[in-house]
């Protein structure tokens, strides 16, 4: 489990609160609606779509090798979460996005990787290592030898993050039914590549 120590009383958010925040295992078909509305905040999403990605994450939660984490703040709130699965080429996301990766010459990523389905963080508590701790955590259980996810096709954090991980894009302007924007498509062997210390 990874732990983030708050910020101290009248740091964080609330007076005299402490926000710490532990990663570890998450029942997410128990929790959807809790991990559903940090999505919403964190993605932007209204209710329709949230009841629409609930079917799909209960969904998702049955397939074989499926795992999730949160990250849960001192008085038990979710703060973030992340779920992935062992890639399945019959699933949509693969058929979507399989003919762009065929035609960069990356097919062979939808085998043997571990997909990333959805990592998303409150916007109260980004840019403290939450995500990076999240993905890190769910990817080092992983047995295949590599990670595949789709993010928004633009010059985000999260893909900044990713990159820092050691993803590198492997299709862009990847577009799905439905989705107003484009995706990028990025893998990384794992483990993920952790922070460099750097030298005083």
């Amino acid at each position: 489990m990874a732990h983030f120590p708050g910020h101290g009383p009248g740091h964080g958010p609330g007076p005299g609160r402490r926000d710490d925040i532990v990663v570890g295992p998450l029942d997410l078909a128990a929790r959807v609606d809790e991990a559903l509305a940090v999505q919403a905040v964190a993605f932007g999403l209204g209710a329709e779509e949230v009841a629409v990605r609930r079917q799909i994450v209960l969904r998702h939660m049955t397939c074989p090798g499926a795992r999730a984490l949160g990250a849960t703040t001192a008085d038990g709130r979710l703060a973030g979460f992340v779920y992935g699965m062992p890639n399945d080429r019959t699933h949509w996301w693969s058929t979507v996005v399989e003919p762009y990766l065929r035609a960069r010459g990356h097919e062979d990523w939808l085998d043997g990787s571990f997909v990333i389905t959805e990592l998303h963080v409150h916007p109260a508590h980004q840019n403290r290592g939450v995500g990076r701790a999240l993905i890190t955590a769910v990817t080092d259980t992983a047995a295949e030898p590599r990670s595949i996810l789709s993010a928004i096709d633009t010059d985000s954090p999260a893909r900044g993050l990713y990159h820092s991980l050691g993803y590198t894009d492997l299709a862009r302007q990847v577009l799905f039914p439905s989705a107003p924007r484009p995706y990028a498509v990025m893998g990384a062997p794992l483990p993920l590549r952790r922070r460099t210390p750097r030298v005083r």
